[in-house]
């Protein structure tokens, strides 16, 4: 009697010995095509857009947060800083709005560095490179998710600040030109903190370094107070800190400049939006690269 043998689906390998195992199993291919990429981004940015559906918690602590800045330094505040040497509330809340666009939407950015230390944490990224999807699709799709929630958040700021009497005096494409500003300005630096959020081992060490640098560069800009009032040294890297020119060109575009401002000293100030633009670019040219090089690495680790 004899018998017959099956071949076996499991592919096989044979050892210089002789022995017969298993082969390694291949890791899928990403896609090259740039249309799968941007389809690959999206399904992640709806992940993500889905997370802050299921977790309001998230939205709201954004949210809040500078609405309380708003109503704080508007009534707190608003009656002992002075524009131009006098005391008016009603134009420091002109003055102010655009100072708290540009801290939000760059605290907002934060977002996308403490998601990404997260991910890795809990080792999501490592079943992301388990799939047959772009490198840069976990990090497009998380960026973008983040502008949604930025626009979400600027519209709710606005509406607070319309309520308290903040005004645009240009028109809509003007105004229209002053949020898109802040939106790719916020979206440039949130691939910063995705670069340093694939970096560190836990996103409480990103929040806790992240507020360390970011609170003093939107503290040293012209988003609260005129810079005339700083001193030397401060006024100098306050003119050059892009943070001062997005909020000065977002306060061009809204026309908030309080009625005799004398125009800004030093080239930065004066070409507010194109040094604002030239910033953006740079930080996209050097870190979108830097950052998908570290999810590939961090997430191998």
């Amino acid at each position: 009697m004899s018998t017959t043998s099956t071949p076996s689906s499991t592919p096989t390998s044979t050892t210089r010995g002789g022995t017969t195992g298993t082969a390694p199993r291949q890791r899928p291919v990403p896609s090259s095509s740039p249309f799968q990429a941007v389809g690959d981004g999206w399904t992640v940015a709806r992940r993500n857009l889905i997370k802050i559906k299921r977790v309001p918690d998230l939205l709201v602590g954004s949210i809040v947060s500078p609405i309380m800045f708003i109503l704080l330094f508007a009534y707190v505040f608003g009656g002992a800083i002075s524009l131009d040497g006098q005391v008016d509330p009603a134009a420091y809340r002109e003055f102010l709005i655009a100072g708290i666009f540009a801290q939000t939407v760059i605290f907002g950015a934060t977002i996308t560095g403490a998601g990404m230390a997260q991910d890795v944490k809990t080792g999501i990224i490592d079943r992301f490179r388990s799939l047959p999807m772009a490198p840069s699709a976990v990090l497009v799709g998380r960026t973008t998710a983040d502008v949604v929630n930025n626009v979400l958040t600027i519209i709710i700021m606005s509406l607070t600040s319309l309520a308290i009497g903040w005004r645009i005096d240009t028109s809509v494409g003007e105004a229209l030109l002053g949020y898109a500003l802040l939106l790719f300005f916020a979206y440039c630096i949130s691939w910063i903190m995705a670069f340093f959020g694939l970096l560190v081992r836990t996103p409480e060490v990103f929040n806790n370094v992240t507020f360390i640098v970011i609170f003093p560069l939107t503290f040293i800009a012209n988003t609260f107070v005129p810079l005339e009032s700083f001193p030397g040294p401060l006024r100098w890297f306050a003119s050059w800190n892009p943070v001062s020119t997005v909020t000065q060109a977002s306060r061009e575009l809204f026309g908030n400049l309080p009625a005799g401002t004398p125009e800004p000293s030093g080239w930065a100030l004066q070409n507010p939006v194109v040094y604002t633009v030239a910033w953006g670019l740079a930080i996209l040219v050097v870190f979108v690269p830097l950052t998908v090089r570290q999810y590939q690495r961090a997430a191998a680790r």
